[in-house]
């Protein structure tokens, strides 16, 4: 007998110019992500999973249930999920990870009380938070120092990716950048093949929800490190400069922001100095006397 496909399993009719760049202006609106008509196929895709959760086939209807009341917001909070995935894994681009590295070893170096502060923005799933409690760990031992007042702040809009991350779970595949021993000394091996972060480290890392285009809202300052990779990509030139200069506020005289090479090259802010190192794009704020000069 044949049967009629489940509506769930049919394929949604295709967006017209006018509705993606309906949905395309709400994204970046609300988000600051910057879908380009390249990437309507992915919107499209991302759009249609969570409408057939709901059952529903008209992008115009859903952009208006979307868009009106409490009802609405609820729903745009679970649709961020479908439309802010991003997959990434331990020490992506190891080099970065080495430049803070070299900075810890001279800021261990300076006497200070004040316990180190990292931001780990964008954080997605956890990883690269992670990366960079390790990386502090190794400081320490290299150091020979015992101090542990250090605390890592990773933010994301994504509630899911969050949630991932507190749990500290992950495949095999996340792991690709770390060393064999680095594994066996910072992460469990599960019974159902995953790793999980050990407590020492988890214990070491706020995990909080922000929008980055809240970022004035943030109540995080003197950082010593900021990392931000593989974020600034989505967005607009003008919004990754407005972006940079309010993380570079952030920092604490001395610190360093660290973004993805080539993320932006027409960018220079005089509170902030290029780091002399070609395989890494990172800054270091001046201190209070140096941007009097």
């Amino acid at each position: 007998m044949h049967r009629t496909p489940h509506w769930s399993l049919e394929q949604l009719p295709d967006m017209d110019g006018a509705q993606f760049r309906q949905w395309q202006a709400l994204l970046e609106t609300r988000t600051g992500v910057c879908v380009s008509e390249q990437r309507q196929v992915y919107l499209q895709t991302s759009l249609g999973a969570r409408m057939r959760e709901l059952g529903m086939r008209d992008y115009q209807l859903y952009y208006e249930y979307v868009t009106e009341g409490i009802s609405g917001a609820l729903e745009w909070s679970a649709l961020v999920e479908w439309l802010t995935v991003r997959e990434t894994s331990f020490m992506r681009h190891r080099a970065s990870f080495d430049c803070v590295a070299q900075f810890l070893a001279q800021r261990q170096s300076a006497v200070s009380d004040r316990p180190l502060q990292f931001w780990s923005v964008g954080c997605a799933s956890g990883e690269e938070a992670y990366s960079l409690a390790i990386v502090m760990e190794q400081s320490l031992v290299a150091s020979g120092q015992k101090r542990r007042d250090y605390g890592i702040w990773a933010t994301d809009i994504s509630q899911h990716a969050l949630d991932q991350a507190r749990n500290g779970c992950y495949p095999d595949r996340r792991l690709g950048g770390l060393g064999e021993r680095e594994r066996e000394q910072w992460l469990e091996r599960l019974h159902n093949g995953q790793y999980r972060v050990v407590p020492a480290l988890r214990d070491r890392v706020c995990f909080t929800r922000l929008n980055i285009l809240e970022l004035a809202q943030a109540p995080i300052r003197d950082l010593d490190i900021i990392f931000c990779q593989n974020l600034l990509i989505y967005f607009r030139r003008w919004r990754r400069r407005d972006l940079l200069n309010q993380l570079a506020m952030r920092l604490a005289p001395g610190g360093i922001l660290v973004i993805g090479p080539g993320e932006i090259m027409d960018w220079n802010n005089s509170l902030l100095e290029r780091v002399p190192d070609d395989r890494v794009q990172a800054y270091r704020r001046r201190d209070s006397m140096e941007c009097l000069e």
